[in-house]
């Protein structure tokens, strides 16, 4: 019996017409998506051709001056005991500065937390531990506003405002100049970002490596090329300075509208949104790359998530945040650059839905090349034109491949390059399963259930654990000391 008297001709007959669209559709929105990855390399290349895109190398004493006025960091933190109290105390021990204050936000029905923040200050005076009257979590823009409130407060019983107000995270480990890389920055702009530098999770090479992977592309090359072209700037949360008269601006108008403070308590990505409309008045916004005199870069480091769950759960709140959420609160501007920014913001939702008919695609051709082992007649008929799609995208990934190893390398060494190369698929997988996941918690917030920290939870910090790099870090002792 040949396969056309079989009854699996019809299932046949209906992957390769399921193959064919698929194809179709994959093959055009990958060459959409290489051309505008392609445009953003090529305008990376122009600025270091140029010297617009040079890091700078700052002096072997940088980051030990005092600052040009008060600055208050702020630091939200729910169920961090884990490493709250190393935060503190590596932050107070790496900016030595006088007119550094720290707000740590906590909850009343969160004390583990609050014994670990107190733990790492010690008696240090620069340190103030704010606790929630709400029963945590609320939102980590409410509590960020908590904080906001509590420095205001501290502001009029000492007459003295604060100079510059900077966002970090409970896991963060901070670089001894970017304190003061910040303040002198503040200075001109309004809003200034520094890099993230994911740390590498010695325990989760493959799903913390990737966050390693696309940081180091984003924050070398993408936020250069959006800070050059004038666009305005995402800021990240953490390693982020305001300067303190524009979030009094924004907290005004945020006040009117019937909120708490700066930071919108009903949207999941506030730190997202406050870089773009404070990056789009007064004094504008830079982002900065710098090295110190070692050749270390002046980023905010810390361990991201290393189970496949978790992840997708992170990246479920940025893609629901950034894509849906701006979306509607901040929708679309007519200037072209920003118009080009805000797509590439917001793609997330239509990338995952691509890779899924990619990986799809893949199935399904695995499957019709088993048959045809069988003796079945497969011969899918393409146009020159999705052919000429098909060999772009084949053309465009090796491109995007060749950059994100390169990226890795330069940040991480040539293994981790090479690794990342290997952990594509696993960015890939989790992309599109948080693309679902933000899609259906979008759809819920949109029938009327209020959106909630979804936080990640963090058990170790780089200011103690051993980089698989073999440079040494500060030990439990040293950090406490």
């Amino acid at each position: 019996m040949t396969w056309a008297e079989s009854g699996l001709y019809p299932i046949l007959q209906g992957l390769m017409g399921a193959e064919r669209e698929l194809l179709v559709f994959a093959a055009f929105w990958f060459a959409v998506g290489l051309a505008d990855e392609f445009a953003v390399d090529c305008a990376w290349i122009w600025l270091r051709l140029t010297g617009r895109a040079r890091t700078a190398r700052l002096p072997q004493d940088f980051g030990r001056s005092e600052l040009a006025g008060p600055a208050a960091v702020l630091i939200p933190a729910y169920e961090e005991a884990e490493v709250i109290a190393t935060t503190v105390a590596h932050m107070l021990r790496t900016w030595s500065q006088r007119e550094l204050r720290i707000y740590v936000g906590c909850y009343a029905n969160d004390a583990s937390t609050v014994a670990a923040a107190a733990q790492g200050a010690v008696d240090d005076a620069r340190v103030r531990i704010v606790v929630h009257a709400a029963r945590g979590p609320t939102t980590k823009a409410d509590c960020l506003n908590r904080l906001y409130a509590a420095l205001c407060a501290d502001e009029r019983r000492s007459g003295r405002p604060f100079r510059a107000v900077v966002l970090h995270d409970a896991e963060d480990m901070v670089h001894p100049a970017a304190l003061q890389a910040i303040d002198t920055a503040l200075s001109a702009h309004d809003f200034v970002q520094l890099p993230v530098r994911p740390a590498l999770d010695p325990h989760s090479r493959w799903i913390a490596g990737h966050y390693a992977d696309e940081f180091a592309e984003s924050h070398a090359k993408a936020l250069v090329v959006r800070s050059a072209l004038g666009a305005a700037l995402p800021a990240a949360g953490v390693g982020c300075g305001f300067s303190r008269s524009a979030l009094a601006r924004l907290a005004a108008r945020r006040t009117a509208e019937g909120d708490s403070g700066p930071f919108a308590t009903d949207c999941l990505t506030e730190d997202y949104e406050l870089g773009l409309m404070l990056s789009r008045e007064g004094r504008g916004s830079v982002f900065l790359r710098l090295r110190d005199a070692a050749g270390n870069l002046v980023a905010t480091s810390s361990y991201f998530p290393a189970r496949l769950a978790a992840a997708v759960r992170q990246k479920t709140r940025w893609v629901h945040g950034i894509a849906f959420q701006a979306w509607d609160r901040m929708g679309w501007s007519a200037r072209p650059i920003e118009l080009w920014m805000a797509l590439r913001d917001r793609r997330g939702p239509l990338t995952a839905l691509v890779l899924f008919c990619a990986y799809l695609l893949l199935l399904i051709d695995a499957v019709l090349l088993l048959a045809a082992q069988f003796g079945a007649q497969w011969l899918l008929p393409v146009s020159p034109a999705v052919r000429a799609l098909a060999w772009l995208s084949v053309a465009g990934f090796v491109w995007r491949t060749v950059m994100r190893l390169a990226f890795t390398a330069r940040e991480y060494g040539l293994r981790e390059g090479l690794y990342a190369v290997l952990r594509i698929p696993v960015g890939n997988i989790i992309a599109i399963m948080a693309g679902r996941r933000a899609l259906t918690a979008y759809l819920r917030s949109l029938a009327g259930q209020p959106v909630a920290w979804d936080k990640t939870a963090h058990s170790s910090h780089p200011a103690i654990l051993a980089q698989p790099s073999g440079r040494r870090t500060m030990t439990p002792h040293e950090v406490r000391a």
